[in-house]
């Protein structure tokens, strides 16, 4: 194979949150790998980016059709905002193949006119499972309707899978899941493209713990408060909690307590520096959906990570990290992990499991077979 098209649900640069950094760094690697990259995504806030033009042959734009006229079908919302004509006309104009990614992407992959195309989904998440999980945890009762709405409906499009050729899934759990499900298509387990060639991890002792994440996303700012009133209330250790978008509730909340420290909206090299700096990282989920990304991106670069069981449900990754679901557990492990050096033992450990196990070479070598 020497080109493909890519078709992005957002812009991919910068590399800030969980999809995008599978995306990007997947992009990233095949360049590297000789293959040109044409890439389109629909963009709707992020704007155009010149970094892409490093690493794709051709870079085209999308405006998302969000808006109530996408909502009121019974196509997912995230797909109906996903389609255009302008997408199909230039994909017809070469005969590479198709990745589309996520489900969000998939308007096109049942059309006729691609049949003959070799084509390759790759699948984030089991949407209709974290959709519903998104629910579960919404208090705004309209919020709430419209996830539930689009659960169903995703459950309903799913099925659309049987027209690609191959699909990638992320975790092992996902796996199980499609495979089960859709026998007749070919689903393989690559796990998320990410920045890291090698462990680094600092060994000397840091002095604050850190949780990070897209704190617009209500996953991660539930997590977020559930960790401050649970955990950090009435503890004598720092907490940095750091991310993207926070509401005011949540500013409001830490503001409340003197041991915490908001960093909104850092930049890369920043949270670089904070997730390498703390003596703990802590990541916690209500949601064993796909693979968490930013868990994987800690291993690399951490030191102690500390995390309950839905955060590596799926994956290998348990064996690296400190899991514990018992909430008065959890913070006798946060006093007592704090006063202790990470060891030469756990740093040669994980180099093992994530080589072996999360490799963007094996994954690239993956897909590349079955092209």
């Amino acid at each position: 194979m020497k080109a493909i098209n890519i078709i992005s649900f957002d812009v991919p640069y910068p590399a800030n949150y969980g999809g995008v950094i599978d995306v990007f760094y997947r992009i990233k690697y095949f360049h590297h790998k000789g293959i040109k990259v044409h890439l389109h995504c629909f963009e709707y806030g992020r704007g155009e980016q010149t970094e892409l033009n490093q690493y794709c042959e051709s870079v085209t734009y999308y405006k998302r059709k969000t808006g109530v006229s996408s909502q009121l079908s019974a196509t997912p919302y995230i797909i109906k905002s996903r389609t255009s004509e302008k997408l199909k006309n230039n994909l017809l104009k070469n005969d590479f193949p198709i990745l589309f990614e996520g489900l969000h992407c998939c308007s096109l992959l049942s059309n006729k006119v691609f049949k003959s195309r070799f084509k390759i989904v790759r699948n984030h998440n089991v949407e209709h499972d974290y959709y519903n999980g998104l629910a579960k945890i919404e208090s705004n009762p309209i919020k709430r309707k419209y996830f539930k709405t689009e659960a169903k409906k995703l459950k309903q499009f799913e099925a659309t899978l049987k027209h690609a050729n191959l699909c990638l899934a992320i975790s092992s759990s996902d796996y199980d899941y499609f495979t089960n499900k859709y026998s007749s298509t070919k689903f393989i387990y690559v796990p998320g493209f990410h920045a890291n060639e090698e462990v680094k991890i600092n060994s000397k002792k840091g002095n604050y713990v850190l949780y990070q994440g897209n704190l617009s996303v209500s996953e991660n700012k539930n997590a977020a408060e559930f960790i401050i009133n649970n955990l950090f209330k009435n503890l004598d250790i720092p907490l940095k909690i750091a991310g993207l978008n926070p509401d005011k509730d949540l500013i409001n909340l830490i503001k409340q307590n003197s041991n915490i420290e908001l960093i909104k909206n850092p930049t890369d090299s920043k949270m670089s520096k904070l997730i390498a700096n703390a003596q703990i990282n802590l990541l916690y989920t209500q949601q064993a959906t796909g693979l968490k990304l930013k868990l994987l991106n800690v291993l690399y670069n951490g030191r102690h990570c500390i995390v309950n069981s839905k955060m590596t449900e799926g994956t290998s990754l348990s064996e690296i990290c400190l899991v514990e679901d018992d909430t008065n557990k959890l913070k006798e492990l946060i006093k007592s992990t704090f006063s202790i050096d990470i060891s030469h033992q756990e740093i040669k450990k994980r180099e093992s499991v994530l080589l072996r196990d999360y490799s963007n070479e094996i994954s690239f070598e993956k897909i590349i077979e079955y092209l």
